[in-house]
Order: structure tokens, then sequence, then C-alpha cells
């Protein structure tokens, strides 16, 4: 698996100097994160979106996190459609929040509001939600944000937390999938971490008392259940190719 990739492009500060007159319109394109195959979840994601994403584990700067796989190659979201619409019933927070998100300082004590000014529902003509208001204080709707993304935020230090447990508890693995082309070729994909069941299996009662009563277990079982979902990855692949084949050459 490629290394997860940003979909911001240019995140800047908001501020009433730059920012008092511009709107935000939301809109459901999702064509930003065509390029991701890939997308981090938070461990209280896990239960809704294990029914639909094979979830598996990252591991970067000592941190271990959840990711929803999206794609088989890089660069590749399969789970966008090609008039840009999200193609399952649960949208990872961490495409939800785009374009918003915190920048945290260097001592880590702050977080400052970001916008991704390439996002076209940014425009100062009126359409759809102000920033800031005429005094260049925070509207309802960027206090709505930002309640979102202190969730958010908060839920990544647990996340964290449960990626730390996962990974002394030495139950991790890597991990890897593979998915055979109509011409035989083997399209494999790795570069994740997954739980091992033998592994958990050998766990000792204390530690599995633990993981059952911070709720973790539960989790774990959850991302074990979801790799099944690789299938409807592998189909998506296939259908995808098999639209490429039928597309007029230079179409």
């Amino acid at each position: 698996m490629a290394k997860q990739l940003l979909i911001y492009e240019t995140a800047v500060p908001v501020t009433a100097d730059k920012h008092r007159k511009v709107c935000f319109d939301a809109t459901q394109d999702y064509a930003f994160s065509a390029g991701i195959n890939a997308v981090p979840v938070m461990a209280v994601e896990i239960i809704p979106a294990a029914t639909e994403y094979a979830i598996v584990f990252t591991e970067a700067e000592g941190d271990v996190m959840p990711a929803a796989v999206l794609g088989v190659r890089a660069e590749q979201n399969l789970y966008v459609s090609s008039d840009s619409k999200w193609q399952a019933k649960y949208v990872p927070a961490f495409i939800r929040r785009y374009p918003f998100v915190f920048s945290m300082s260097a001592d880590k004590e702050t977080l400052t509001l970001c916008i991704d000014e390439t996002h076209p529902g940014f425009n100062e003509k009126d359409r759809g939600q102000r920033l800031l208001s005429d005094d260049g204080k925070p509207t309802a709707y960027v206090e709505q944000v930002l309640t979102f993304l202190k969730e958010y935020q908060a839920h990544f230090e647990r996340t964290r937390v449960f990626g730390k447990r996962l990974k002394e508890l030495d139950l991790l693995e890597p991990m890897q999938a593979a998915v055979t082309m109509p011409t035989g070729e083997n399209v494999k994909l790795g570069g994740f971490l997954g739980v091992s069941r033998d592994r958990l299996r050998a766990l000792g009662e204390e530690a599995l008392a633990m993981l059952a009563k911070t709720d973790e277990l539960e989790l774990i079982y959850l991302h074990l259940y979801s790799m099944r979902n690789f299938n409807e990855v592998k189909d998506r692949f296939l259908s995808a190719l098999a639209v490429d084949a039928k597309s007029p050459v230079g179409g």
C-alpha cells in the first residue's frame, strides 16, 4: 500500500484579513479524494466502516493507525464514481472534514483552523455559508466545523492509544492482498498490517480481559471481519478494468 497521500493541497489558516468575505458552498463532489488508495479511520469508525471497507493498519513515525482500503493501485480510489460521487453508505470522517483541518503548533499546545483554498466551493460571491462575520468572528457554521474537528482530534488521540496497544501486545503482522487480472497478471497490494489470529489466541487472560474492558477486543474482531471486504475491492477493481477496456481509445 502506498504511503497515505494528503488530500490537502494548500491548507492555510483562516484569518479575518484574508477570509472575512469568503463563503463556502458545500458540494457532494469527492474528486479531491480520487488519488488516494487508503484513508485513515478513527477507532470509533471501525464499527460502521467494517461492513463496507477492508480495515487494515498502517505505521508511520511510530504511530499505528487503522485505515480503510479504497483501491488496489497507488493513487486509485475505487469508492469514487466517474461523476465524483462516493460509492458507499459510510463516508470516513477524514473525507468528511475536508477542506477544513487543524494545524498544530510546534509545542502541540495550539490548534489553528485551516482550509484548503483549492476547493471549488470557496468563493466571495455569497454562495453557501460565510466563514466569518463582518466583525471577523467565526459564524455559526464555522463553530459547527470547529466542534467536528475537535471531536475528530479527540478520537485521533484515542485511536493512537489503540494502535499503541496492538503494537505493545505484538498482535500485528505484515499482510498482502493480490488480485488476478483477466490477463492472468497478479496485482499485489502490500505495505499494511493486520492482527494475527494466532497471536490473538495466544494472549494471556489478563491481556484479553484488558482488551475486552476497553472494547478494543470488539474492534479487533471487526477488523478481522472486515478482511472479507477485500473481495469488494477486488470486484470494484475488475469492474473498473472492464469499463476502461470498453472505453474508446483516447476517450
